[in-house]
């Protein structure tokens, strides 16, 4: 079943390289293992560091793939990164988690905050039933919260004891952008 296109697949320029956001793909897998395997990039991250490709295609056939909003990023059409937006069901329709993670090499080049610029404004249009879109980041994580405020989203305040990270309960910032907060189009 072929995807409908969206704003996402438009791509957007940051610097000299055009960047895409598009579903996983099992032909990932290599570009995936960059950053899967990095323990500065997992140390955030609810997931271990990955120590082999078949955990890499593991993840992807059973993850990525049946995720419902679960996307790559990429320069010239190689994943450099992944974006995906997790819905809540029951009386937290409404609600969605935004999730993240890039490879090393292309931190603070500005892309992260614009892949989620691009699925903070399309995702509403895509789930109209959704009027939230939240995150939550690790207290000590400064990067991923200029991210987030760059990027539009309110800091709402700090979670204590939130999340499980690495054996360690840890406190959280939580991060909403709502449907109000869009620029008109």
């Amino acid at each position: 079943m072929a995807e409908e296109p969206s704003k996402l697949s438009e791509g957007f320029q940051e610097s000299s390289e055009v960047i895409t956001i598009r579903p996983t793909e099992l032909s990932d897998v290599d570009e995936l293992m960059v950053y899967l395997t990095d323990d500065q990039v997992s140390r955030y991250c609810i997931w271990d560091t990955y120590t082999s490709r078949e955990q890499a295609l593991d993840y992807i056939k059973n993850i990525a793939i049946p995720h419902p909003w679960s996307k790559v990023i990429c320069i010239d059409n190689r994943a450099i990164g992944a974006i995906s937006v997790t819905p809540n069901s029951g009386n937290s329709k409404c609600r969605a988690e935004l999730g993240y993670v890039l490879g090393q090499y292309y931190w603070g080049k500005g892309i992260m905050t614009r892949a989620v610029k691009t699925v903070a404004s399309a995702i509403f249009d895509e789930w109209p039933y959704l009027e939230r879109l939240e995150a939550t980041v690790d207290v000590n994580n400064k990067a991923s919260q200029r991210v987030l405020e760059k990027s539009g989203f309110q800091r709402e305040g700090v979670l204590r004891k939130y999340k499980m990270l690495k054996g360690y309960s840890r406190d959280v910032v939580m991060f909403s952008f709502l449907s109000t907060d869009r620029s008109p189009s």
